[in-house]
């Protein structure tokens, strides 16, 4: 065995660097995807990025990290210019960047995952002195995992702290995180969240944040950026500016809708109960299990929980995409079986998540996607089963207007639409008729803010109208705006329900950890 030393021990005391990007323009094309951009992080500062999908969040910090090579402008670390052309190169200069999807080994060890990242890992490694060094370098940090178990078997919160640990195993002291807490539970969000805090506050790391929830750059950042269509819009406290300052910034002269208020509604019937239901995933394991729940007419019931406990099956097992192995759907008392026309019996309509690969044909136009749930009825169905384009297109224009669906026109086919007018135009074709029965599952994820208040704004109209309501959410924020009551999902099952006024974030938070 060929003996190699160990990385040594960072000192972490006070190294905490300073990075400014000055004058950044990216251009793809036609489109200029960030022009003339500069931010200042402050060496030791928790560093918010924010602005809409499309804003140039993205594309800003990979010109940091070297994934583009900016057009224009300049990095500088500590005051200096550093030249950035690779990521090699953002990690020469201690820049790292903690991805929303994980980027560790999932059958290697935590210890063999550290050990691996590194430029310099030997090909014949001596475990006996690594494991020695990583138990000084874990004595050294504020958090702790398991390092002798696989990454499988982590927790999502414990592979997050990973992702972190192995930057600064690397000695990478400036943090990027893109939507760092999308795959925690509230508590293990708050708890990563302060001990980086901490970190940055005793000048060990410095922060750069991309998030969409004011409630953690309000309670963990001291100071925001603000980007919208690819121009610096703003910057400032983040402690003592407010939502709205920074919606503000954010969405421009963006006009919203007003959310419908809530109404108050007696309790009506049972209009959907789901029934100790089974289904197994794609590899003939347990996905859902005795999955018993009740929605009541003019309710919004939401299911939380962190992905991958069953969210997604349940609600492809409710509109027909996977086969329930065992247990009933009954809408009114009826058994329901998820087909075409026990839908249109029974009222029951949806928005499933990722609606373009979900819920629509991507090729087909505006007009035709529109038609789906009445190309076989009049006035677009005559003789029969003759489809009249000319009807069709006069239906598509009419909800194309109604639901504000931005589109050339309704010969255009949707996939050329953006995430949210695409779904404005399945909403359109799903709530454009009587509603008894509405289920949606993570309808705003990716979509920017004016469109978020649109949609929540129509699915609390249903409620409203006495629609009951199946709200399937990972973002917590949702399910506490707009559910009268809330269950959380975790291994596959319900485990918790509760009215809304009886329960509180951080009681829902410990039920989607498994507590």
């Amino acid at each position: 065995m060929n003996a190699v030393t160990p990385m040594p021990v960072p000192e972490t005391k006070g190294r905490a660097p300073s990075l400014e990007a000055v004058g950044m323009t990216k251009i793809f094309g036609p489109l200029v995807a960030l022009d003339d951009v500069s931010i200042n992080v402050e060496a030791g500062s928790f560093h918010a990025l924010l602005g809409e999908n499309g804003a140039g969040k993205s594309t800003l910090v990979k010109c940091i990290m070297g994934f583009y090579s900016a057009d224009k402008g300049q990095v500088r670390l500590d005051g200096k210019d550093v030249s950035i052309r690779t990521p090699r190169d953002a990690r020469a200069n201690g820049i790292g960047m903690v991805y929303q999807h994980f980027t560790l080994v999932p059958c290697l060890t935590a210890a063999e995952n550290l050990v691996i990242s590194r430029a310099d890992a030997p090909s014949v490694i001596d475990w006996q002195k690594e494991k020695k060094h990583l138990a000084d370098f874990i004595e050294q940090m504020p958090f702790r995992v398991p390092l002798d178990a696989p990454v499988s078997s982590l927790s999502a919160g414990e592979k997050q702290k990973l992702e972190i640990l192995k930057l600064l195993y690397l000695d990478q002291r400036f943090m990027i995180l893109d939507e760092p807490t999308s795959v925690l539970t509230p508590g293990e969000a708050d708890e990563m969240l302060g001990l980086l805090r901490g970190m940055a506050a005793r000048k060990e790391i410095t922060v750069l944040m991309i998030s969409h929830k004011f409630r953690e750059v309000k309670a963990f950042c001291d100071h925001f950026t603000v980007l919208r269509r690819g121009q610096f819009t703003g910057s400032g406290d983040a402690r003592s500016a407010t939502v709205s300052d920074m919606s503000a910034m954010m969405i421009g002269d963006t006009t919203i809708t007003e959310r419908a208020a809530r109404k108050p509604t007696e309790g009506g019937r049972d209009m959907l109960e789901l029934a100790a239901l089974f289904a197994d995933d794609n590899d003939g394991m347990p996905a859902i299990q005795s999955v018993n729940l009740k929605v009541k007419a003019g309710e919004i019931v939401g299911i939380a929980g962190v992905s991958g406990n069953g969210q997604s099956a349940l609600v492809e097992v409710l509109s027909g995409q996977r086969q329930m192995s065992d247990g009933g759907i009954f809408i009114r008392g009826d058994r329901f079986e998820p087909k075409r026309k026990s839908y249109d019996k029974y009222k029951v309509f949806g928005l499933p998540e990722e609606p373009l690969k979900n819920a629509t044909v991507p090729r087909m136009s505006v007009a035709e996607n529109i038609a789906f749930r009445s190309f076989d009825k009049p006035p677009v169905a005559s003789m029969g089963w003759w489809m009249s384009p000319g009807p069709m297109r006069a239906k598509a224009r009419e909800l194309i207007a109604k639901y504000r669906v931005k589109t050339q026109g309704p010969d255009a086919p949707i996939e050329t639409l953006s995430g949210g007018n695409v779904q404005r135009a399945v909403l359109a074709r799903e709530l454009s008729g009587d509603v008894d029965v509405l289920i949606v599952a993570n309808p705003c994820f990716g979509l920017d803010f004016a469109s978020v208040a649109d949609i929540r704004s129509q699915i609390m109209e249903q409620r409203n109208r006495g629609a009951a309501v199946l709200l399937v959410s990972e973002d917590l924020d949702e399910i506490l705006e707009l559910s009268d009551r809330v269950a959380v999902m975790s291994g596959g099952t319900i485990t918790y329900v509760a009215p809304i006024e009886e329960t509180d974030r951080n009681t829902i938070g410990q039920h989607m950890a498994g507590h």
